[in-house]
């Protein structure tokens, strides 16, 4: 059999923690930053947990991650 590809975007925007959940950046945090207030741009810093229901999707695209 051959081998699946892994995505190569997703997987410059992936990291696995150790539970095995997918870490992300979160988005809009590059430009228009003037009307976002401190806290919000604070807050985007922070990495999330990708959502369960992007779950299955995410494992088609990165299989060996």
């Amino acid at each position: 059999m051959p081998k699946i590809k892994t995505n190569r975007a997703a997987a410059k925007r992936f990291k696995k923690t150790g539970t095995g959940k997918l870490k992300r950046n979160k988005a809009y945090k590059s430009h228009i930053l003037t009307k976002k207030t401190t806290k919000r741009k604070r807050n985007l810093r922070q990495s999330a947990i990708t959502d369960s229901t992007n779950e299955k999707n995410m494992k088609k695209v990165l299989p060996y991650l």
